[in-house]
């Protein structure tokens, strides 16, 4: 499943994307909405709930085929998930750990081949349904604890194969992430509506 930022310049491809090989759901929580309002992207990934659709799999299936050095990372919060951008026009494109010892990555699909998503299936459901805009009961909700398990299994395949070695943006030896990631500063979080 090809993806690329807004502008093109960070372009790749998530591997073996499938319904077997990952999980597709939709998530609703604030940090993920104040993610996209940070960088202006409202329109290309929200849906009319205030939704980002993911597809979380396997650290080493995503490849970078440019572009890696226009990637950065972010923290929106003092936690440990790191946002993954295209700084060259703003695009969020993934969701990890701080680092790549837990082995995770969730790709944001607004950035994905629309034809090629189609072999993910329907969300297996909706995440943190509370923090959603409007009418939500035909949503089907998602527990994270039923995410976690699945996502156990995969983690575990990437630490005992050294998967977690091969991932495009973490170092392979350290496992640190290929660019040190900032956070948002007390300005950014103002605008945001958050505490600082």
């Amino acid at each position: 499943m090809k993806f690329a930022c807004e502008c093109g310049a960070v372009a790749g491809e998530i591997e073996k994307a499938t319904v077997a090989e990952g999980d597709h759901v939709v998530c609703h929580c604030t940090d993920c909405r104040d993610l996209v309002r940070n960088f202006g992207k409202e329109s290309r990934v929200l849906d009319a709930h205030g939704g980002t659709a993911l597809y979380q799999s396997r650290c080493a299936r995503v490849r970078v085929d440019q572009g890696r050095e226009k990637l950065a990372g972010l923290h929106m919060t003092e936690g440990p998930t790191l946002r993954w951008y295209a700084e060259c026009c703003g695009t969020p494109l993934f969701n990890t750990y701080r680092n790549g010892r837990i082995p995770y990555v969730t790709t944001l699909l607004a950035n994905c081949d629309a034809a090629a998503r189609t072999s993910l299936g329907e969300p297996l459901g909706h995440l943190f349904l509370d923090d959603a805009t409007g009418d939500t009961s035909h949503l089907k909700p998602l527990s994270m604890n039923h995410l976690m398990r699945r996502f156990f299994r995969r983690m575990m395949k990437d630490i005992l194969s050294g998967d977690r070695r091969r991932s495009a943006l973490f170092d392979p030896k350290t496992l640190e992430p290929i660019v040190p990631p900032r956070r948002l500063t007390a300005t950014e979080r103002a605008a945001l509506g958050r505490a600082s």
